[in-house]
């Protein structure tokens, strides 16, 4: 089978591997989408890996079950989470799933820009869910992705009524603003330093879109009267940093969801969040239940994820999509289909 080999940002390589053989208590699924993360192209994060597959956010039909799989069988339609927790370790059972060992060390083989990939036992058992008849592969591939977002929702205590303020508008920002509309925000800012990325901003559902730094609080006040309840730092820019912490109102929370590099440091004043009573939160990953969620949320058209496609390659374009993503210029989603 073909897949993609990654060993840098600009050197993907379509090579060729044995189709994975499964186990008794394994399924073989056929990728149908595989979409490309913001995290695929940070080479701080990928090169100590590579060179290796990539590929996260997966959709696919079952080509094959193991004797022992039950619930599942060749021809079902579903996506993956390539990380999973054991549910049973002192993390899981106080609902910090994703600080969980075992979720930070379950994985698909070999990845999912590949044309087919080898589900483990604990991944079929409590990560592998079906997608509905009405909704497409390209899709269901938000569903990890939106999944993230969920979590940090919750993790925030998103109600209606709040506002939100997103601190980068590309492809987890937009996940976050599409979400706040759904969820009730009372008003949704979204900030970036792209024109292309604050139209996206608008178009999903921000009330005010601001170039980064360009007078971000201020802005906000005359138009709304107030500060933000909600910041979820979708960038790691200390600018965004900077505009998030400025803009959050009295008792907000802001939360951490991009990261920067280890050993980096956060620009923060501590005076005024310890003044005006501010939690600081950070969000990894998600459980399954932020998947399953996202799914029903995809599924029931509350988030409507269609319009953030912007590419749809074939195998063997893959390095374009990782140059569209890297260079976060004109594109959002960048989704691969490895059997075209």
């Amino acid at each position: 089978m073909r897949v993609a080999v990654y060993y840098s940002n600009r050197d993907v390589r379509i090579e060729q591997r044995d189709r994975p053989a499964i186990g008794e208590d394994e399924i073989l699924l056929r990728v149908e989408a595989s979409g490309i993360c913001g995290s695929d192209v940070m080479e701080w994060y990928r090169l100590k890996s590579a060179p290796r597959v990539l590929g996260h956010e997966v959709a696919g039909t079952i080509e094959e079950c193991g004797s022992k799989v039950k619930g599942f069988r060749p021809g079902d339609r579903v996506t993956v989470s390539h990380h999973v927790p054991c549910n049973t370790c002192r993390y899981c059972l106080q609902g910090n799933h994703t600080v969980c060992d075992t979720l930070r060390s379950t994985n698909f083989e070999p990845g999912g820009f590949s044309e087919y990939i080898r589900v483990p036992a604990i991944n079929v058992d409590r990560g592998t869910f079906r997608i509905p008849p009405e909704m497409s592969f390209e899709e269901a591939t938000f569903v990890e992705p939106l999944g993230c977002v969920v979590r940090g929702f919750r993790i925030a205590g998103m109600s209606p009524s709040k506002s939100v303020l997103v601190a980068g508008s590309g492809i987890s920002g937009l996940l976050h603003i599409k979400l706040a509309r759904a969820l009730g925000a009372d008003f949704i800012v979204a900030t970036d330093v792209h024109p292309y990325r604050l139209n996206f901003a608008e178009r999903c559902g921000a009330d005010l879109a601001v170039r980064a730094g360009d007078r971000v609080k201020e802005r906000v006040l005359e138009k709304f009267g107030r500060l933000c309840d909600l910041v979820f730092l979708c960038s790691s820019a200390d600018g965004a940093i900077k505009d998030g912490l400025d803009c959050v109102e009295r008792a907000g929370t802001v939360v951490f969801f991009a990261p920067k590099k280890p050993g980096e440091h956060y620009p923060m004043e501590l005076f005024s969040i310890w003044r005006d009573n501010i939690t600081i939160k950070n969000t990894y990953a998600s459980a399954p239940l932020d998947s399953l969620t996202a799914l029903e949320l995809i599924a029931r058209g509350r988030v409507d994820v269609k319009d953030l496609i912007t590419h749809v390659l074939p195998m063997d374009e893959i390095q374009k999509g990782f140059r569209l993503v890297e260079d976060a210029g004109e594109s959002i989603k960048v989704i691969i289909k490895p059997h075209q």
